[in-house]
């Protein structure tokens, strides 16, 4: 039987503590900087200890309830041969799902015993072992397909196991996620059931796959950070060689898609889809740290600052567009349409923390933080059962947190993710030890051959003040490494792609057992280096003013517009508390005074700021007014979407030349819309915004996706009858990328007592990709207009704007 090691895992899959019997040496080379893992570490705050405590009874009972219900689980039970049936649900990565809620729920079994929960993962991975075949191969899609004749096989698998993970079959995505989960079961349980499962598979992957061998790369990353915990439990090195052939087989002449158009050591920018990239980085600096492989190091630390230099949102989020769900050119940065899916800003924490491990500069933990307190916290309710996909900027009260998705990587993924927290709070070296995050905590540490006892006390993110009460095991020397936030030193972002609009200039403090004590800094921390004795005490006082943010210029979107930013959070303002509900026209002046306060009764508790803005709005003749200037409450980003669907905005504009002003009473405006498609997005097709071309996704569109070859229509109800005698219309088509384009044909009908009759069009219909469709008809009194549109038969179609008068 192979040796194992038992420690603990932080979720990014870093080696953490020892125990048992293995044939590795510390002379191994690993990450310079080691994480205490979060089994050391107890949370006694009140803003992440209850968020982990409802992941363990909310969001992962939910999450089992979602696989069982839509068929995930039965997938396994079908392959295993216990039930009958064809594939059960969507997508043939589904079963990843399954693996990524059996990590979570391991990580929740150390801080929260639960004897039902064991056994039911017991249950789980029994029929899991069942469903491998007999070779170590684990992929339900395939094994029920061929017990049906080959019927039932998903589009993207291939006839061959492999041929298409490059493409689209997920194969060794599953097994990536199947590994880490087998990993972190060992370590809560000690039980080898899933272990066992997960080194069969791996096995016969190694067999399979080389360079005299099939040599496929996985199209989905992830296989690579499972191999290297394989490697890390097991000290056999052949998983750490795989998961390396699977970086450097990749590329040249591939896809940027999915990372594969440049070797990976070439590679300097973010392309692609962002979450295939962020786990690749992750991988990457695994081989980086245990290899000491300055040519992955050096292309890694190049892609980090292309990212945050340049690509990505104030809230941390990363990817702006989605038709590839991922990043977009430098500076491109959509608000309403920004993608910011969940799973990347997880997979971008799980980088950020890797690269501080290899160059312990606190820069990588302020993005890490600024990612955590914002974009990722934003993908899960308060009430821990409802998620986002994408966690957009701004919101016209179309986006809407689901319980479940077809393709659920999100919520499995935050359930996973949300335990490991505390696993990010510290970090050692055999001389020093690093404050990263402040929580309030009782932890274990062990710094070389030390034992260190730290609690710390702190209210963050709402207050500054953070007491650290250091208690050796014996009297000892050690520096200890407190991280000053780039925003407590008037850095909004790490190479300026956001900065603070005024310089605050009260300073942070550090009190040593009651004693001010100057700075010393080093790579972003304060270095506190003395001989420690039990009951020291330091503490820190961060100043926490409101800030005002700007973007560079090259940030169209967000040219003369202001955020607000209080510590790590960013700040929004959402319907309930403002204008009626209406967010959008606000306009807030550069110079307008504020004040901060704590609001228990509000969103479980939650710091606000209030400001004042003026409403505007259109005019008939095409000009934009200001109204009346009103109270504005902003709430923390993380917290919107908790009380329904309505407006938010984290970008405000400071004059009428950036803002969204409520429209002007016109006909279409006035009407009640309907249409074929009823969504939330009807309301765009006269909200009077107009885009820049079809494919601006700064702009709300309504559309028929995934509808096409067949007629749609949409509708205008006037309050009184109209005499109408002109129409444009401007179309939404997101090619080459998405599914929609310029449709067909279109044509204008109205209502003649109850019979809808066209138009008696006076000049040629066209249809413009890029431009306004006009056209001008014989007047007609109505009481009612409809358009209706043939879609292509390949795609569907959408409207931006559709103008009657």
């Amino acid at each position: 039987m192979t040796k194992l090691v038992r420690f603990v895992f932080t979720i990014s899959g870093i080696m953490l503590l020892y125990s048992g019997c293995t044939k590795k040496t510390s002379s191994v080379a690993d990450y310079p900087i080691q994480p205490v893992p979060f089994t050391a570490v107890k949370l006694t705050d009140n803003f992440w200890a209850p968020r982990i405590k409802k992941n363990a009874s909310v969001t992962i009972p939910i999450a089992f309830g979602f696989c069982e219900s839509t068929g995930r689980v039965k997938n396994f039970e079908i392959a295993a041969g216990r039930d009958t049936g064809k594939f059960q649900t969507i997508y043939p990565f589904d079963d990843s799902d399954v693996y990524k809620i059996i990590e979570g729920a391991s990580y929740s079994l150390q801080t929260f015993p639960d004897p039902k929960l064991e056994v039911y993962l017991d249950t789980l991975i029994k029929k899991i072992g069942l469903a491998q075949e007999p070779d170590g191969y684990l992929y339900t899609n395939r094994t029920i397909a061929e017990k049906h004749g080959g019927k039932g096989l998903h589009e993207w698998a291939g006839k061959n196991r492999w041929e298409m993970d490059s493409v689209l079959s997920h194969e060794l995505y599953n097994l990536g996620h199947l590994y880490e989960a087998a990993v972190a079961h060992y370590q809560a349980t000690g039980k080898r059931t899933l272990l066992d499962i997960a080194l069969k598979s791996a096995d016969l992957v190694n067999k399979d796959f080389g360079y005299d061998r099939i040599k496929v790369y996985p199209g989905h990353q992830v296989i690579e950070m499972g191999l290297v915990k394989l490697y890390r439990v097991t000290g056999d090195k052949k998983y750490l060689d795989l998961a390396r052939f699977f970086l450097d087989i990749r590329g040249p002449k591939g896809r940027s898609y999915n990372q594969a158009n440049l070797r990976p050591v070439d590679q300097t920018e973010a392309v692609g889809h962002s979450v295939r990239a962020t786990y690749m980085y992750s991988g990457m600096a695994d081989i980086a740290a245990i290899e000491n492989d300055s040519a992955y190091l050096n292309a890694i630390t190049k892609i980090w600052e292309n990212l945050v230099y340049g690509k990505m949102y104030l809230t941390g989020g990363i990817g702006a567009t989605g038709g590839n769900e991922g990043f977009a050119d430098p500076y491109i940065l959509p608000n309403m349409s920004a993608y910011c899916e969940t799973c990347a800003s997880i997979g971008d924490i799980f980088f950020n923390q890797r690269l501080f491990l290899l160059h312990g500069q606190s820069k990588y933990i302020d993005i890490l933080e600024k990612t955590l307190y914002n974009s990722m916290l934003s993908g899960v309710s308060l009430s821990a059962d409802r998620f986002f996909y994408p966690n957009p900027l701004e919101s016209n009260g179309q986006h809407q947190r689901q319980a479940w998705f077809g393709c659920a990587c999100c919520p499995s993924n935050v359930a996973r993710f949300v335990p490991a927290i505390p696993g990010y709070i510290y970090a050692v070296t055999d001389k020093e030890l690093y404050v990263n995050l402040f929580i309030s905590n009782e932890a274990d540490i062990t710094i070389g051959k030390r034992k260190v006892r730290i609690s710390q006390k702190a209210n963050f993110p709402w207050d500054g003040k953070v007491e650290l009460t250091v208690n050796p095991e014996t009297n000892g020397k050690f520096i200890l490494k407190i991280r000053i936030p780039g925003w407590a030193q008037n850095e909004a972002q790490p190479g300026g792609l956001y900065k603070f609009t005024d310089q605050d200039t009260e300073p942070v403090k550090i009190f040593i057992n009651g004693k001010v004590t100057d700075l010393n800094l080093a790579d972003g921390y304060a270095l506190v280096s003395r001989k420690w004795k039990s009951g020291d005490k330091v503490e820190v006082e961060f100043p926490m003013p409101v800030r005002k943010v700007v973007a560079d210029a090259r940030v169209k979107e967000d040219m003369d517009k202001i955020a607000f930013q209080r510590g790590p959070v960013i700040y929004c303002a959402e319907w309930p508390e403002n204008n009626t509900g209406n967010v959008l026209d606000l306009v807030i002046k550069k110079d307008a005074p504020f004040t901060t306060e704590f609001e228990p009764s509000l969103l479980e508790g939650t710091q606000v700021i209030e400001t004042s803005g003026v409403q505007t709005k259109k005019t008939l003749n095409g000009k934009v007014v200001m109204l009346g200037t009103e109270p504005v409450k902003l709430i923390p980003y993380a917290l919107w979407n908790n009380r329904g669907a309505g407006q938010m905005m984290v970008w405000f504009p400071t004059s009428t030349k950036s803002s969204h002003p409520l429209p002007a009473p016109t006909i279409a405006n006035r009407s009640k819309v309907r249409a074929s498609k009823i969504t939330k997005e009807l309301s765009a097709v006269n909200d009077q915004a107009e885009p820049a071309n079809s494919n601006d996704h700064s702009v709300l569109y309504y559309h028929w996706w995934p509808d096409k070859d067949k007629l749609e229509w949409v509708e205008y109800d006037f309050n009184k009858p109209e005499t109408i005698s002109k129409t444009k219309v401007y179309w939404f088509d997101d090619g080459p990328d998405g599914g929609c384009r310029i449709p067909d044909s279109w044509e204008i009908l109205y209502l003649n007592g109850n019979i809808w009759e066209s138009v008696s069009a006076k000049t040629p219909y066209k249809v413009t990709k890029d431009g306004w469709d006009s056209l001008l008809f014989n007047p007609v009194k109505t009481t009612a207009v409809k358009i209706k549109v043939k879609l292509n038969k390949d795609f569907a179609s959408g409207i931006y704007e559709w103008i009657v008068e």
